[in-house]
């Protein structure tokens, strides 16, 4: 077994144009100040990075990790979550993930496409020269608004649209395999990859590639209503990410799952605050740790009542705690009489007995 690292921070959701939010070095100097070890950063946020620079400049992304250093930090990873979005989007969502891209390519899908995919390659070759090994991103979707099986699907459309992701992002993953590097998605409702039956879909299809792997992330489970402690069983040799945030589900003889139409703090099922949510954190830190991850354990803030500084500041002792430091003996090593093949043989009645 060996010890999950930690806490990290994914500093997307407090990234902003007022100090100490709005460059690397001081967001890195609040964080550190925080007590996180370790900095996720997303890779579209160029108030704190440039993806395109990295995957072309060695020496900036030196840059970037002295920059991370000078605050005692480790970069945990990098993030393409809005990018990966943007490499399969249902038309019905157009308008609204335009927003995601560049002008240049506003009401343009398939220009958007393909400068998703070009932002997927940049993030292979900056992951590796940035010396990291992992990851995360979105798998964007066809199928989704079809989740429901109303009106009838037609024979052959999550078929097809299967294979449509999968023909998409098999050169990503090839890219990423070259680089070294896990390609971690995010299972998330919206997305075609939501839970494990849509995982093994897609990972049927991009034929078992290596570097098709997960982000793990329980809060999206709580939602959903699906065990995250067995998925952890059923995946474990396919998690290399963490995100440690927390959710609650609460239904009502109003509303269950699907919410209603209701905003956030007017759902049954809501993301909170580390600990102030219903996800079982000691059990899935045992059984990570179990199974031998390694990773970092990183904290993702998305609360509907808790201010994010406050999130914040508990998150790096809320995940310290649950950190396990994994034996290095048995607990009952103190009781061990030592043993031989003979005492072997006669604990189980064997001595005498032809061999």
């Amino acid at each position: 077994m060996k010890t999950i690292q930690g806490p990290g921070i994914f500093l997307a959701q407090f990234a902003g144009d007022q100090a100490p939010f709005n460059s690397l070095d001081s967001i890195c100097k609040w964080a550190a100040g925080l007590g996180y070890n370790g900095v996720q950063i997303p890779s579209w946020d160029g108030r704190l990075f440039d993806l395109e620079k990295a995957a072309g400049s060695k020496s900036y992304c030196d840059d970037v990790l002295g920059t991370i250093a000078s605050h005692g930090l480790k970069l945990t990873e990098l993030s393409t979550h809005l990018q990966g979005q943007l490499v399969a989007v249902h038309p019905a969502y157009d308008l609204l993930f335009d927003s995601f891209a560049p002008a240049s390519v506003h009401n343009n899908p398939a220009a958007r496409t393909q400068w998703a995919i070009k932002q997927m390659q940049f993030a292979a070759k900056a992951s590796h020269n940035l010396g990291v090994k992992q990851h995360a991103t979105f798998s964007g979707a066809l199928a989704w608004p079809y989740v429901y099986p109303w009106p009838q699907r037609p024979a052959g459309l999550i078929e097809t649209a299967f294979e449509e992701l999968a023909r998409r992002w098999k050169p990503i993953l090839d890219e990423f395999e070259e680089n070294g590097v896990d390609l971690c998605y995010e299972v998330h409702p919206g997305e075609d990859l939501h839970d494990g039956s849509s995982f093994e879909m897609f990972l049927d299809r991009v034929g078992n590639h290596p570097r098709c792997n997960l982000l793990y992330d329980p809060s999206h489970f709580v939602l959903q209503q699906l065990d995250y402690l067995e998925y952890i069983d059923l995946y474990h040799d396919r998690i290399k990410m963490f995100h440690v945030k927390d959710a609650e589900f609460r239904p009502t003889g109003r509303q269950g799952a699907y919410g209603g139409f209701q905003p956030w703090a007017g759902r049954a099922g809501r993301f909170r605050s580390l600990g102030d949510g219903q996800v079982d954190f000691g059990a899935i830190f045992s059984k990570l740790t179990q199974y031998g991850f390694d990773g970092w354990a990183v904290m993702e803030w998305e609360c509907c009542i808790k201010n994010s500084e406050q999130g914040a500041r508990e998150g790096a002792p809320f995940i310290q705690r649950h950190i396990i430091q994994t034996v290095d003996r048995a607990f009952d090593d103190f009781a061990n009489a030592g043993t031989d093949q003979k005492m072997l043989r006669t604990l189980l009645g064997m001595e005498g007995n032809p061999k």
